[in-house]
């Protein structure tokens, strides 16, 4: 069941990444995502690689993992993969759906060509990526 372009907004709009953002920002944003099924036991990120793209969890479950740890089970609403697609960095994690999952997969090229052409999505971005790299971090050191 493929979702509406409102569905697709309502989706993103309740993602902390973008809760900064207009509808019309929202809108371009959804407008971005391509809809995709994957199987249980899938590599959707590799830990180490290059960022090529983010998913929002439409439905189903994942595993995230840490140097081959599981750190977190995330589900229906959840964003994984933004964190190397804006830093250039490499992956932090490697994510697996666990369950049959239904994904909003947004190309980092089509992502950051549209913050490019919104100059004040940059910074709304980047205070709610701040956030959540501060919040991984803080994860990482209480578990050494």
């Amino acid at each position: 069941m493929l979702l509406r372009a409102d569905a697709k907004v309502a989706l993103i709009r309740d993602l902390p990444l973008f809760e900064l953002c207009s509808k019309r920002d929202l809108r371009r944003i959804a407008a971005l995502g391509e809809e995709r099924e994957v199987a249980p036991g899938v590599e959707l990120i590799r830990e180490g690689e290059p960022g090529t793209e983010f998913l929002v969890v439409v439905e189903g479950e994942v595993e995230v993992r840490r140097r081959g740890r599981r750190v977190a089970r995330l589900g229906e609403g959840s964003y994984v993969g933004e964190i190397a697609l804006l830093s250039r960095s490499p992956r932090t994690a490697t994510v697996v759906a666990t369950t049959p999952l239904r994904v909003l997969a947004i190309a980092g090229r089509d992502f950051v060509q549209l913050l490019d052409t919104i100059p004040e999505l940059w910074l709304k971005v980047a205070r709610t990526l701040a956030d959540r790299v501060d919040a991984d971090e803080a994860m990482d050191a209480s578990r050494t």
